[in-house]
């Protein structure tokens, strides 16, 4: 073994003292170099598979983690840094003008058994007794091993007795074989001291809008029987899952469901009118156990279309339902799951509806996008403290104000799913939700968790982003962790940093949907450096421009979408001036633009930040609409953030042989190249698809040839095929089974490495047909002039104008 530590380079009496301050490396073997390319029209501007490229290498001295282990550090999948060289002292980061954050995805899938993240479960948790870091790859041992120094503070600690130990086996471990010192990303069972109480259940309480346009929609049918069909992909392996249902109009009704064994069928509904304080009935009969009621609850769930299919009643008591609701469940905890197709009009959270056309794209415009009732914020912080999770589905085709109800997600680890003008009527529509909806429920949640992020001494979690409730300054709270979203965690510089790489260490403590308690915790170092040189050349463009997504959200919210939009524009012309200053010499030499080819692709994704449908400038764009863009500009994992603001454009007509077809080695279905976002690049003959992760446009160019029109969509007449929202016909051709492959391919999020529930929408526009369909599509085409934005030639050259005088 000694020997094995040699060539690990880590026996432990050879290893340096982490506090003393060591000499950096020459920065030229050390670090990314720094590669200048001129970013302007005639220089080297940005191509789209440039976003395909990975983030600039994580360079660490050698022997920096304990094992030799390729896990050792954490990979971007899970925590990405805006910066991978860190500047060692703060007066530097400020001089970058660089963010230094991290985009957090603690999960990489909607199920475990996707992730292959390892699982410690003998319960011996070595932690720091001062700072409770985690031990991890990047830990020392001193004397003879017995004791660990801790790479964040410095303190050294006892090695736990049962850490070279196997309880199960009575018989001693090796101890370099343990997860915790091979894998960066792992997952530890929790002993009982990381429980307040027993672990919880999992809970769902179904709030079922029944007024006359839930109904009418067939959203109360839909929904109602997807959940009866998703009810074995329930999370229930531990059989204690509890499911509630309600149904809310201008009353409450509650439903008791006997349990299978009861000799009773029929479930009972309970009308309640008084919104004020409604009387509850016994909880015990109303959350009932899936296990023991599993078939009675679907017949309940069979019926309940029935019950109100002849209502007249058009009002809404959504913010009483809720609050009787919590009622409900508060003393367990759980997700409330809240189906709805109108605006709540009536009791508690009563709201208006205040969209006003005049003010689109106006200055007053942001007053739309704040909330109308201090009931959602008021009452989603009520929710978190007593465990309790809100999603949103919203389905109105009128007004809902999604910015109002949007708050009750954002407060407690929820998400805001939104479906204008969806109807069940529309197949495509009736399969997208139901799909969804039954990936939804499937999902395994955290139950009761909270983040905290550990740094290095001298650096510290300054400002979180996302759905969740800030508890305290380093403790975002969740009564449900999701696995769909991610978190972006600026970090700042308090005191210079004298080693030669950082940690940086998020830890998940949670309940599983299987009732135990687990900490997943993910540890990254990064290498630091005095020269500015190295901060650009290893910025991350995907990183940034996700964290600049949430700070526009903020502003946008604070200060309105005019400012949100100058503060992007001012941040990339600041970041092109700086860099000229400091690292070009302030020479820019025959009018180009210059900028690390790292960076290269940073003022495009700004600019299609700022044409997003959230924070673009349009009299065109629905408030409902806006605010639903903010939630995911303010949620989505890096790898669906990148695609929103610079979505995917492929011509289909004439892909690469290999195209839509599996590749032999892999299986993957092969995809064609990625095309920029401009209209010069679609001919009128061909066939595009447009997909921004959330809808998808199939673009038939005027001058389609029928021999395309036939083999893609089974007939020559371009006139007799369907606009707007479609699915492809199934047909007996090699081109339809490669454009469907395609098309079903670029939905693949798992490919991506993030879980997502969506299904994106398909729909078939015309380049000579209907002009609101094909405008829709093409502000996809950021880099062209739409609307009242500019092309990317436009924007690079105003970079270019204000640059150059600065």
């Amino acid at each position: 073994m000694t020997q094995q530590f040699a060539q690990m380079g880590m026996a432990p009496q050879q290893q340096q003292p982490a506090q003393a301050p060591q000499q950096p490396a020459p920065v030229a073997q050390r670090l990314n170099p720094l590669q200048p390319v001129d970013i302007s029209v005639q220089g080297a501007p940005f191509h789209v598979s440039d976003l395909d490229l990975s983030p600039p290498p994580i360079i660490l001295p050698p022997n920096s983690s304990v094992t030799p282990s390729p896990n050792a550090n954490c990979p971007p999948k899970y925590v990405r840094s805006t910066l991978n060289a860190i500047p060692s002292t703060n007066s530097l980061l400020k001089k970058s003008k660089l963010p230094f954050a991290l985009v957090i995805q603690p999960y990489a899938t909607l199920h475990d058994a996707e992730d292959d993240v390892p699982v410690q479960p003998d319960q011996v948790i070595a932690r720091c007794r001062r700072c409770r870091t985690y031990i991890n790859p990047f830990a020392t041992f001193l004397d003879h091993s017995h004791r660990w120094r801790c790479n964040m503070c410095n303190l050294t600690n006892d090695v736990p007795q049962a850490f070279d130990w196997d309880n199960m086996k009575q018989q001693a471990i090796d101890r370099w074989q343990r997860p915790e010192l091979n894998y960066s990303v792992m997952e530890f069972v929790a002993p009982q001291e990381y429980m307040v109480r027993a672990p919880q259940p999992l809970v769902y309480l179904f709030l079922f809008d029944v007024s006359v346009a839930s109904v009418q929609s067939g959203l109360l049918a839909t929904a109602a029987r997807c959940v009866a069909e998703s009810l074995d992909r329930i999370p229930n392996a531990d059989r204690r899952t509890r499911l509630a249902f309600m149904a809310v109009d201008s009353s409450l009704h509650y439903f008791t469901i006997p349990r299978d064994d009861s000799g009773v069928t029929d479930s009972n509904m309970l009308v309640v009118s008084d919104l004020d304080e409604p009387f509850l009935p016994t909880p015990d009969s109303l959350l009932v156990s899936l296990a023991d009621s599993r078939q009675n609850i679907e017949t309940f769930l069979g019926k309940l279309q029935s019950m109100f299919q002849s209502t007249q009643n058009g009002l809404s008591a959504m913010g009483s339902a809720m609050r009787a609701g919590h009622k409900m469940i508060s003393h367990v905890g759980g997700k409330m799951v809240v189906l709805t197709a109108s605006l709540p009009n009536h009791g508690y959270g009563k709201l208006d509806m205040r969209e006003d056309k005049k003010l689109l794209g106006t200055s007053k415009e942001s007053s739309l996008l704040q909330t109308a009732n201090a009931f959602y914020k008021s009452f989603a912080v009520e929710c978190s403290k007593t465990q309790v999770s809100i999603d949103m589905f919203l389905f109105s085709s009128q007004y809902q104000d999604v910015a109002s109800l949007s708050n009750l997600p954002r407060y407690t680890g929820g998400q805001t799913y939104f479906y204008p003008a969806w109807s069940a009527a529309r197949t495509e529509d009736a399969i997208k939700f139901a799909t969804e909806f039954s990936d939804y429920l499937s999902s395994e949640i955290g139950l009761e968790a909270v983040l905290r992020v550990r740094a290095t001494t001298g650096l510290r979690p300054s400002t979180f982003y996302g759905n969740f409730f800030n508890r305290s300054s380093d403790l975002c709270a969740f009564p449900a962790f999701p696995r769909d979203q991610a978190y972006v965690v600026e970090i700042a510089i308090d005191e210079s940093v004298t080693k030669q790489f950082v940690c940086l260490q998020a830890g998940v403590l949670h309940t599983t949907c299987n009732g135990e308690r687990r900490i997943r915790v993910m540890t990254l170092s990064i290498p630091t450096t005095q020269n500015l040189a190295d901060v650009y050349s290893s910025a991350d463009q995907q990183a940034i421009a996700v964290y600049f997504s949430h700070k526009a959200v903020e502003r946008a919210l604070s200060s309105g979408l005019d400012a949100a939009r100058d503060a992007l524009q001012a941040k990339i012309i600041e970041l092109l001036q700086t860099y000229k200053k400091e690292l070009a010499g302030g020479n820019m030499g025959g009018g180009g633009l210059q900028f690390p080819v790292n960076l290269r692709g940073l003022p495009t994704l700004f600019l299609g930040l700022i044409k997003n449908l959230g924070l673009r400038k349009s009299a065109q764009i629905p408030s409902d609409l806006r605010s639903a863009a903010l939630c995911l500009l303010s949620t989505l994992p890096l790898p669906l953030m990148i695609q929103y603001i610079y979505p995917r454009l492929y011509s289909l007509h004439d892909m690469p042989e290999t195209a839509g077809l599996p590749d032999p080695t892999t299986g993957a279905i092969a995809m064609p190249p990625p095309l920029n976002l401009t209209s010069g690049n679609i001919v009128p003959f061909g066939l595009y698809l447009i997909d921004d992760g959330q809808t998808q446009f199939l673009w038939l160019g005027r001058d389609a040839v029928p021999a395309l029109i036939m083999d893609v969509f089974g007939t020559d007449d371009k006139n007799a095929l369907k606009q707007g929202k479609t699915s492809l016909p199934i047909i007996d051709s090699e081109m339809n089974e490669r454009v469907r492959a395609v098309v079903e391919k670029s939905r693949d999020h798992r490919a991506k490495g993030c879980g997502s529930i969506v299904v994106p929408s398909l729909y078939l526009v015309r380049e000579d047909g209907d002009p609101s369909l094909r405008l829709w599509a093409q502000s996809l085409l950021i880099e062209d002039r739409a609307d009242m934005g500019v092309s990317s030639a436009q924007f690079i050259g105003m970079l270019r104008e204000k640059v150059s005088i600065s």
